[in-house]
């Protein structure tokens, strides 16, 4: 089995739990990739991975069947550029805070690759959105997992945001920006806005706007099968676009089109860890303080 890890970063004290990873990978006969610059924080550590590196997504292996990432749900997000179109499960090993994707603790590394070699997981599909503009904005990876959005640039002001469904005026939006969230990131920055929590096989977007003028604005949930549209302006010439936490700057009037990505995310699950149960976990759902 080829399996390649990625991280944005690594801690010293994260070191250890990286090494348990590797060891645990190598003990189970796998072969490894590891991204170069926690290769080199290994190594400068006096550490030496001693493992083949990548540090473009040209240099994974063709016949990769794991990609493993290490960090927070922001460093598996990372993944949609890199796995692109290439049908390559993500499973994430959990060293940032919250964490609804990566939802392996370092305590249970071991546990995780013993189950992840045995084929004890469950591979989720989860939907995209996919960007078009006028010219080229964020090469080959015009797609996001949790979120599309539209921002202001000036401080001092906020943006009209005219939202099309299926070619029809849908709203008029003045605020700071707006979200169109998968039901991945339902959880994301959509639900900070005030959106809904949606189940990840959901076939729907939720159009969340930040900050809204108007009090009687309210998040709407869409079939996954519109095409949305949508025109900024402003007093300003200038306008920010993110996919997930990739970021651009945009001209006045320039074309925005969302649709679903025709390909999916997968996203690793294994035994025992659903969508619900990570729900319950992390929200403290049913948590009553007075009880501690």
């Amino acid at each position: 089995m080829r399996i390649a890890i990625y991280g944005r970063s690594l801690q010293e004290e994260q070191h250890d739990h990286l090494l348990k990873l590797m060891d645990a990978f190598k003990k189970a006969k796998a072969d490894l990739m590891l991204y170069s610059p926690i290769a080199a924080a290994l190594e400068q550590a006096g550490k030496p991975a001693d493992v083949p590196v990548f540090s473009a997504q040209s240099d994974l292996d063709p016949g990769l069947d794991f990609f493993v990432t290490i960090g927070g749900d922001g460093t598996l997000l990372d993944a949609v550029s890199w796995v692109r179109d290439r049908g390559i499960p993500v499973l994430g090993i959990n060293f940032g805070r919250l964490g609804f994707l990566t939802s392996v603790a370092p305590s249970r590394i071991k546990e995780a690759v013993d189950q992840l070699m045995r084929g004890q997981y469950t591979i989720e599909k989860r939907s995209m959105v996919r960007l078009v503009t006028d010219g080229v904005l964020f090469g080959k990876a015009n797609y996001a997992l949790n979120e599309f959005a539209i921002h202001k640039k000036d401080l001092a002001s906020m943006i009209k945001i005219k939202a099309f469904v299926d070619g029809e005026l849908m709203n008029s939006y003045y605020a700071d920006g707006l979200v169109v969230a998968t039901p991945t990131g339902s959880t994301g920055y959509s639900i900070s806005c005030g959106g809904p929590i949606i189940l990840p096989e959901s076939p729907v977007l939720v159009i969340t706007p930040v900050a809204p003028h108007n009090l009687n604005v309210r998040p709407v949930v869409v079939t996954d099968q519109a095409k949305l549209a949508f025109e900024v302006e402003g007093m300003g010439d200038q306008f920010l676009i993110s996919l997930d936490s990739r970021m651009a700057t945009i001209q006045k009037n320039i074309r925005i089109e969302i649709s679903r990505n025709p390909f999916d995310f997968l996203l690793v699950r294994l035994r025992d860890t659903t969508y619900l149960r990570t729900l319950r976990s992390k929200l403290l759902w049913g948590v009553d303080k007075r009880d501690s």
